[in-house]
């Protein structure tokens, strides 16, 4: 197993990696829509926080030797099933592959985000 990180990516808020490699695919934790620069959560609309939660998502796997058109599976928690629609616009422009996804709501996300999503990918 081999841990990834980027600097171009928030760092992990809890005793975990960004992701991690083992047998030629790429384990992402959980993105939320930290601002890497900042460290801090800026971004207030379900499409801005989708859009920052992808751009790391983004640089997690390039870091790992990977990409979003390689991703194979994801998992997204939305605070409110109501933001599914723009969750999906946004998200629809990064995951054009289509890979398979579960999309659950949840009662709350770290730092009270509206969303969160984690990636499975082929290195």
């Amino acid at each position: 197993m081999e841990k990834v990180y980027t600097r171009s990516a928030p760092d992990a808020i809890g005793p975990y990696s960004q992701a991690m490699k083992v047998n030629g695919l790429v384990f992402t934790s959980g993105q939320i829509a930290i601002d890497p620069a900042t460290g801090e959560v800026e971004a207030t609309t379900i499409e801005a926080q989708t859009e920052q939660v992808c751009k790391n998502l983004k640089s997690v796997l390039e870091a790992s030797g990977s990409s979003l058109d390689k991703a194979v599976k994801t998992v997204c928690f939305l605070a409110d099933m109501g933001d599914f629609a723009a969750f999906n616009a946004v998200y629809g422009t990064y995951f054009t592959s289509k890979p398979a996804r579960s999309c659950v709501a949840v009662k709350s996300l770290p730092k009270n985000v509206l969303v969160e999503v984690e990636v499975i990918a082929e290195v």
